[in-house]
């Protein structure tokens, strides 16, 4: 048996795997996530969060797997949907496709958006939850005249899709500052300053993010808050239970010796 071969074969594996996470790693950018608002139980939250949603992401990004009758689980009514979410020829009944032309969108960004329904949970990482993920995305775009779009992204360093939140939240750039970090000097991140104002103070935006975030986070799984309340449910019905059966076991043997 040629053992040298072998050998070579698993460090080759082994260099291609820690290849793969490095560049997952990379992927999954530079800076810690903030921990998003988390209120998947707050309807007025999630209500906006569903009109931020149809007026500023739904134009280039479907959600496919969510129809429109199902945001009545989150207190609106069929009417309240035709009239406020509803902008063209959808049905209350049809899913939310982006009306945005694939080629279109390929042309202009290089790639075809994502459809979003399950993105809050697809994109869970190391750094924290996919609503983590993109609580901090959503509030990190500065402005890039070298890039195509105009925009660049801390979390998504060179990503495609331009910052179309930009009339509410303004204009910033990323403040920095050098330190010496083992030997050399490094560029590390400090805040923001804010070179333009939008239609919203930063405590205004955070919160419409929050939102937004909300609403994707329930959108990728709308039973999750029942499935919680059941599971809930079961685990104190099965705890009575249990003390019923212990308490009627030793009702019976109890003149067993």
């Amino acid at each position: 048996m040629n053992t040298t071969g072998y050998a070579k074969k698993i460090l080759l594996a082994l260099v291609a795997a820690a290849g793969l996470a490095t560049g997952a790693h990379a992927a999954e950018g530079g800076i810690a996530w903030d921990k998003a608002p988390n209120k998947t139980n707050d309807l007025q939250s999630l209500q906006n969060g569903a009109k931020i949603f149809v007026n500023y992401c739904l134009g280039c990004h479907s959600a496919a797997f969510m129809r429109y009758n199902r945001l009545q689980d989150i207190g609106l009514s069929e009417q309240q949907v035709k009239d406020n979410l509803l902008f063209t020829t959808e049905k209350v009944g049809d899913t939310m496709k982006a009306a945005i032309d694939p080629k279109q969108a390929k042309e202009w960004f290089g790639g075809n958006p994502p459809d979003l329904t399950l993105v809050a949970r697809s994109r869970a990482g190391h750094g924290g939850s996919g609503a983590d993920y993109l609580y901090t995305f959503l509030r990190t775009f500065y402005r890039d005249e070298t890039k195509p779009t105009g925009w660049n992204n801390l979390a998504y360093p060179n990503v495609g899709m331009p910052n179309v939140l930009w009339e509410l939240q303004g204009e910033r750039r990323p403040v920095y500052e050098e330190r010496m970090e083992h030997g050399h000097a490094t560029h590390v991140f400090t805040g923001w300053e804010q070179t333009k104002p939008g239609t919203l103070t930063p405590l205004q935006y955070e919160q419409s993010i929050g939102d937004l975030v909300n609403y994707l986070q329930w959108m990728a799984e709308p039973a999750q808050n029942t499935r919680v309340r059941l599971g809930v449910a079961v685990l104190l019905f099965l705890l009575v239970l249990t003390v019923f059966t212990w308490r009627l076991n030793a009702a019976f043997w109890k003149d067993v010796k």
